[in-house]
């Protein structure tokens, strides 16, 4: 085994998954609301893709601000679904499971668009890439899709719409609520991938 996925089962990290056919898929249930929503969307996607899937529990919602945990946004936030640190803890728990497992690359999904989070940009996972390497073992994080808007993501992965149906991405409950961010993005993209309205 050597290639993992952090995989929430949105729309971007569903197409990572059918293009690049990692050897193991990771979710982590961290308190978010969708929870229930995106590990539903998890474990279909990897059924279909015949892609191992585990999933890890690690409750932080105590120290999370914004939609996903149905607080007001951090006085920091760039947006309302902003989490502190939520990509740092999600690569730092995702790699112990790689170190477990014996996977030596992690794929992270995030795109161009991502880049105005702070650890959504080319220079986080720069960096984050170093820490990791300054530590035991030979976990890296690479990001296939970070040139890359979504709807250019679903036409390079040629992903079917029958595997992005199952997908995800709505940041405030596990049944698609069609009016937070995440749920907007997964419309348009859906609309200017296929060519019509969803």
């Amino acid at each position: 085994m050597t290639t993992a996925l952090l995989l929430s089962g949105g729309m971007d990290s569903t197409c990572i998954a059918y293009w690049k056919r990692p050897s193991l898929a990771i979710t982590i249930n961290y308190g978010q609301k969708a929870a229930a929503g995106e590990m539903r969307a998890s474990t279909a996607i990897c059924e279909a893709l015949d892609i191992q899937h585990v999933v890890v529990e690690a409750n932080i919602s105590a120290l999370g601000s914004g939609d996903m945990v149905g607080r007001a946004p951090s006085v920091s936030a760039p947006a309302t679904e902003w989490w502190p640190y939520r990509n740092q803890f999600l690569i730092t728990t995702a790699a112990m499971k790689c170190h477990a497992a014996g996977v030596s690359e992690l794929m992270f999904g995030s795109l161009k668009s991502d880049g105005f989070h702070a650890d959504g940009a080319p220079p986080f996972f720069m960096a984050i890439n170093h820490l990791l390497e300054l530590q035991e073992g030979t976990v890296a994080v690479t990001t296939p899709a970070i040139h890359l808007d979504a709807h250019e993501l679903v036409q390079v992965s040629r992903t079917p719409i029958e595997i992005l149906a199952w997908s995800h991405s709505c940041h405030v409950d596990d049944i698609a609520c069609g009016f937070c961010r995440g749920c907007r993005k997964h419309f348009e993209t859906m609309s200017i991938a296929f060519g019509h309205s969803y």
